[in-house]
């Protein structure tokens, strides 16, 4: 299958001129700010093309999703748009759909078997290969220009079970352990905050109560580094003595960023995913053609092009 990359502008602008659908969407979970901005991106192209979607909050459940994915089926629905909530769990979704000839579109989280979809569904992302490899480099960049030749971090995952959480994870380790990072990184312990800032505070709190010196803390996403950063600052810790690095960009995490608090993350364009994923459905319900893979381009943020991010996400 061909993999096709879109700009954010292109994302956002693709539009069918034919008649309204009605589209059934499940996101993962309502109560994240990231799929937030994303599901908030869905609605948004909706009203503007005049499409009707009706989104459902699948609260981090797989089984419940599964079940908005059958009523949306058995309600008619002309296509479905699904944020996953386990991504090793979506071929019972791609075959409930499959059955029933309803097409399909994953946004966001990538599916377990999105090598094999079927020529009517798709998924609308951004490739994780190039989130957390553009946040490491930048960590492995800034400790270098602190005079660091050797530093101690720690890791802080996603969800196990979602393969972005993986992908990031892994994307770190092959930084630090390949020729590009010029600092010898020491991992102290990785652990999951399960993507939610109040995990991530209790975990550094834990890690700051070993009394262990540290220099960096990678995290997954923005939740997390900022849950960190709260239990660094709780501790009295001087955040400019602490590279810190997410991947989302959202409000919070720019906020953070101009703060000083935060050193690095990732835009991840939730409108243009949310967008995309709403035309590729449309097209399919059309009966058009759709490339299976669409990339939308994850972007470094530093202090040095905020400005430029602000009123992304």
């Amino acid at each position: 299958m061909k993999k096709f990359l879109i700009s954010t502008a292109l994302a956002v602008s693709m539009a069918g001129a034919a008649a309204a659908e009605n589209v059934g969407v499940s996101m993962a979970l309502f109560d994240d700010n990231f799929l937030t901005v994303l599901r908030n991106g869905i609605q948004k192209y909706a009203d503007e093309q005049g499409h009707t979607v009706q989104i459902e909050d699948a609260q981090n459940d797989v089984a419940k999703q599964l079940d908005q994915i059958n009523n949306f089926i058995a309600s008619g629905v002309d296509a479905i748009i699904v944020n996953p909530v386990d991504t090793s769990a979506t071929q019972a979704m791609t075959d409930a759909a499959a059955a029933a000839n309803v097409p399909l579109v994953y946004v966001n989280r990538q599916p377990v078997n999105l090598d094999t979809l079927p020529d009517n569904q798709a998924f609308v992302a951004s490739n994780e290969v190039d989130s957390g490899t553009l946040e490491t480099k930048e960590i492995c960049r800034l400790l270098k220009e602190g005079g660091k030749t050797e530093a101690n971090a720690y890791i802080i995952m996603g969800e196990l079970s979602n393969q972005a959480a993986v992908q990031r994870t892994q994307d770190i380790h092959d930084v630090i352990d390949g020729p590009d990072c010029g600092v010898k990184i020491n991992i102290l312990d990785k652990q999951t905050s399960n993507w939610r800032r109040d995990e991530a505070q209790n975990l550094m709190t834990n890690w700051l109560s070993t009394g262990t010196a540290f220099d960096a803390v990678i995290a997954n996403n923005d939740e997390s580094a900022i849950g960190a950063i709260q239990a660094m600052k709780a501790a009295g810790i001087d955040m400019a003595t602490v590279i810190v690095g997410g991947v989302d960009a959202t409000q919070d995490a720019l906020a953070a960023m101009q703060a000083g608090d935060l050193d690095v993350t990732v835009f991840q364009n939730a409108a243009a995913q949310g967008s995309g994923s709403l035309d590729a459905a449309v097209k399919l319900a059309k009966g058009e053609a759709v490339e299976q893979k669409v990339w939308v381009p994850f972007e470094l943020v530093t202090p040095a092009n905020i400005d430029s991010y602000l009123q992304k996400n």
